[in-house]
């Protein structure tokens, strides 16, 4: 028997980006235990890196999923609180990138920014993907396939400014 989730859809392809950087996230606290130099330039690197899944991440959301799931389902109290997430991440995130030095407000910012995340994540898998899954006027699947091309895109994009 087959059900109606057993195709990958838009809210995996989002999930599999919220699991991904949670283990970025976990990674850089194992960081912070090491006092060894190299550590520092790990953390920056791995900073940066989950710095740049995340703009990708949201530019995405914002680009393709919030403006389908706002016009297919009522209560859009979720996608509001969802946007002021992102703005809210977008300055952690600028103050991370633009930090000096490794040091420990920088690794306050990346633990507030995991945080953040975190709850961000379980609001989005919690309530709002089973609100997008049962509006029946979104194409979950096909919406996977233009996330999954302008993820690719923009990936590429930063990459070469990198």
């Amino acid at each position: 028997m087959t059900t109606k989730r057993a195709q990958p859809d838009a809210c995996s392809l989002l999930d599999a980006d919220h699991r991904n950087v949670k283990k970025m996230f976990a990674a850089y606290e194992e960081l912070t235990k090491s006092r060894a130099a190299s550590a520092r330039d790990k953390r920056r690197d791995l900073a940066m890196q989950i710095c740049m899944e995340l703009t990708v991440h949201a530019q995405i959301e914002e680009e393709i999923f919030y403006p389908a799931a706002r016009a297919a389902i009522k209560e859009t109290d979720l996608l509001d609180e969802a946007e002021v997430e992102h703005a809210g991440a977008k300055d952690l995130i600028a103050q991370i990138q633009e930090a000096a030095e490794v040091d420990d407000m920088f690794d306050a910012k990346v633990k507030v920014l995991g945080e953040y995340i975190d709850h961000h994540v379980k609001e989005e898998r919690n309530e709002l993907f089973p609100k997008a899954r049962a509006a029946r006027k979104l194409d979950l699947v096909a919406m996977r396939d233009e996330l999954a091309a302008r993820k690719e895109e923009l990936m590429a994009e930063m990459s070469v400014m990198a």
